[in-house]
């Protein structure tokens, strides 16, 4: 048996994806369609090159594939717009099934977020929270999940009580796009860094809260998608009038890049920050309450916070695509749950640097040489920044050292200049990698969070004299732990540096330009290595670098 999971159009409008499991659960592949069309969060758009991934990946045809899973009840949202099956699969997804036409499985959104994080994570039963702008008819829910059990929906709240709507508005009141959250997020330290005192937007009444944007206007519970995008405008437009009303201005006063700068523009981003980290710890509490368990999932775009995260007491495990990419995973494990799932998931799913059917890469004007540790290692230590690109690529935002740029963050200036390479503001952080038995001497210790970097942590005093370029303004990082040889050429670096007297801890980020994904194939890392102001890249097990010329300026 063979299920495709998709977040696909119309409803799955951004951050499309496709996942293929077989008949026992297990992931065969996972791709977003951002990472095959060059075009982040490929809005709008099918994903058809992350389905074709996925089958040329099992060696299958998609006349092979039996059931395709969608993370969201379309026939609801877009009630009569589809007249069959094979009428929507050509709509949503583009695959050729004209052979044989799979079946089609319509998961709730939130179910499917739900699904996505539980099974994924090393828990045989927990208590898992859901939280984003929107499913179908909630922004907030609570489930109970237990392997051979069906899960139980225990809680939910409708979208007027958004999380994601106020969040979005205080993006977009700061010039941002609601896709540009984390900016939002890196920009709300600077006010908790300065212990910045703000009005509470939320209050928390029993088993319940209630947000200073009070519903109005719900309409429908169950709405169709252009009810609730008349309610998403209502709602995040009276967010920006509360805003706008307690800072005394309706925009920023400063440009984008220097918004650290400007108390307003801070004070705004820590008030949506405050919110969601006070209601979310009121969320976490009551779903451990109602499953009886203290092992908790979350899932949902707002999963995303690293900040809220990192506050949240253990164990917490939040999977590597929370956002809505993940529910083309969670689809497809509610119609076929995997049998055994007593590991994290492998965020490793995506395309192999060497796959076969890519073009030989084309390396002309590069100077190429078998990678050696050592001589990277030496590079790394000499104040060279460069990137990897090894293996299959990890799935979600957050690179996880096998496309990503790495640098030796033993100097504030290493972020400031990191930070000109991949043309982003300065007052954005970047996010420390080490293994585990070093990790414990630099920041605090939260397991299952740090697998994915998805969770901000409280640096040491050692920390932050040994890597200042990973400290965040109020003192924190977004850490990674380098288990075994989940990422060979960084892992071996970070076990080579010791050798060499340094501590082994790398700056770690994401191997993109601005406006870009991450890049995927050989072909998009040699393009972006060319394009950027980078050192040397790691190909698979080759290293590259430019020639002299460059690498004297």
């Amino acid at each position: 048996m063979w299920v495709l999971g998709v977040n696909a159009p119309p409803a799955g409008w951004h951050d499309s994806a496709a996942c293929l499991i077989d008949g026992d659960g297990n992931v065969v592949a996972f791709s977003e369609e951002e990472r095959c069309n060059r075009r982040r969060h490929s809005l709008y758009r099918k994903p058809l090159g992350a389905a074709r991934f996925c089958l040329d990946q099992a060696g299958i045809q998609p006349a092979d594939i039996d059931v395709v899973a969608i993370g969201w009840d379309v026939e609801q949202l877009y009630p009569g717009q589809f007249g069959s099956a094979s009428e929507f699969l050509s709509y949503a997804v583009g695959l050729d099934f004209s052979a044989r036409t799979p079946e089609v499985v319509h998961v709730p959104h939130h179910r499917a977020h739900a699904a996505s994080a539980f099974y994924a994570s090393p828990f045989a039963k927990a208590g898992v929270l859901v939280v984003d702008g929107h499913g179908e008819n909630e922004s907030s829910t609570m489930w109970t999940f237990e392997d051979g059990r069906e899960p139980k929906l225990e809680r939910s709240w409708q979208r007027s009580a958004s999380l994601g709507y106020a969040y979005d508005a205080a993006s977009v009141w700061l010039g941002f796009s609601f896709l540009n959250a984390g900016k939002t997020m890196g920009l709300a330290a600077y006010g908790r860094a300065r212990a910045l005192q703000v009005e509470s937007l939320v209050s928390v009444e029993g088993d319940d809260f209630r947000l200073a944007v009070a519903p109005r206007g719900v309409g429908p519970e169950r709405a169709t998608a252009a009810q609730i995008k008349e309610q998403y405008d209502d709602v995040t437009a009276r967010w920006r009038t509360v805003y706008s009303t307690i800072v005394g201005a309706d925009k920023p006063s400063r440009p984008e890049g220097d918004l650290a700068a400007d108390p307003k523009a801070v004070e705004v981003a820590y008030l949506a920050q405050r919110i969601v980290e006070e209601t979310v710890a009121h969320l976490t509490s009551l779903t451990r309450k109602v499953s009886g368990v203290d092992e908790l999932c979350l899932a949902g775009g707002v999963a995303l916070n690293c900040s809220t995260n990192g506050t949240l007491p253990g164990p917490v495990y939040v999977p590597p695509v929370p956002h809505d990419a993940g529910v083309a995973l969670g689809a497809a494990w509610t119609v076929c749950p995997p049998r055994r799932h007593a590991e994290p998931l492998n965020p490793y799913l995506g395309s192999d640097i060497d796959g076969p059917g890519y073009p030989v890469p084309d390396t002309a004007g590069l100077i190429g040489s078998d990678l050696d540790i050592d001589r990277l290692t030496e590079l790394l230590l000499a104040g060279k920044i460069g990137a990897v690109a090894q293996g299959r690529s990890e799935v979600g935002p957050r690179a996880l050292c096998r496309r990503s740029i790495i640098a030796v963050p033993n100097s504030a200036t290493v972020r400031t200049r990191v930070n000109v390479i991949k043309n982003r503001e300065q007052w954005r952080p970047f996010a420390g990698v080490a293994r585990p038995e070093f990790a414990a001497r630099l920041w605090e210790q939260q397991d299952l969070l740090s697998r994915y970097m998805l969770g901000a942590a409280e640096v040491t005093d050692f920390g932050a004299r040994t890597a200042p370029a990973v400290v965040h303004a109020d003192g924190t990082t977004r850490p990674q732990l380098l288990h075994e040889d989940e990422a060979p050429a960084v892992g071996a670096v970070l076990d080579a540096m010791p050798r060499h007297g340094a501590a082994p801890v790398l700056l770690n980020t994401s191997f993109n330009d601005r406006g870009e994904p991450i890049v995927n194939t050989a072909a998009d890392a040699l393009a972006a290595f060319r394009s950027m102001d980078l050192d040397f890249l790691v190909l698979g097990d080759r290293l590259y670098q430019k020639s002299s010329a460059r690498q004297s300026r």
